[in-house]
């Protein structure tokens, strides 16, 4: 019998893309288990999350930096993780861009949620971007990471509606609810060996 596909999940907020994936896998939508949860915010809810389910929650502190994590808190982080032997990072809401050595021990295994349709509205607020250019249409998309911004291989993408009377809270409430079923449906997808790359090319298996 083979191993459990491993997800070692990483957030600094309330957590709720962690609370859509556990939840999932829970009702058996995700082949998977999570293995640990980290956060660079000890008071952060997604360590309260996890802990609810009795899984390994730990803060990690992350130094002086307000961007990113000081070079002793990011070889905890991969030696945190290996330790764990995750086949799968997944950042849901982590606030700090991650760099050097943890890209390089987990090249091809790090995924992260962006509230937009990438490669528009990059970067902070992309609701609020989105919102302020006037388009129609937005949403979330799963991507793999690298070493730019918001810039790795599309997974999967949702579109949400941009509604006349939105405002910011409005419109990212709604993204936020379209990603809490993309990203399970993605993470499902990799832990199922539905995903191949090729370059910056993401393919799906086709459903039998």
């Amino acid at each position: 019998m083979s191993k459990p596909f491993r997800l070692g999940v990483i957030g600094s907020g309330q957590g709720s893309n962690f609370v859509a994936i556990a939840e999932a896998i829970t009702a058996g939508r995700i082949p998977a288990e999570i293995v640990l949860v980290l956060s660079d915010v000890e008071t952060a809810g997604i360590l309260e999350h996890a802990r609810q389910r009795q899984l390994p929650a730990r803060y990690l502190p992350p130094g002086k930096f307000r961007t990113k994590l000081e070079e002793a808190a990011e070889q905890s982080l991969v030696a945190q993780l290996e330790a764990a032997q995750v086949d799968l990072v997944v950042l849901a809401g982590f606030m700090r861009v991650l760099k050097g050595d943890f890209l390089r021990a987990f090249a091809g295994r790090i995924v992260n949620i962006h509230p937009s349709l990438l490669p528009c509205f990059p970067g902070l607020q992309a609701w609020k971007q989105a919102l302020d250019y006037g388009v129609k249409v937005t949403g979330c998309t799963v991507h793999f990471v690298d070493a730019g911004i918001d810039s790795g291989a599309i997974i999967g993408q949702q579109t949400v509606p941009v509604l006349d009377h939105d405002t910011p809270e409005t419109l990212h409430r709604r993204i936020h609810q379209a990603e809490h079923e993309l990203y399970p449906r993605c993470v499902a997808a990799l832990a199922q060996g539905d995903i191949s790359v090729h370059g910056r090319l993401v393919f799906w298996r086709p459903k039998t």
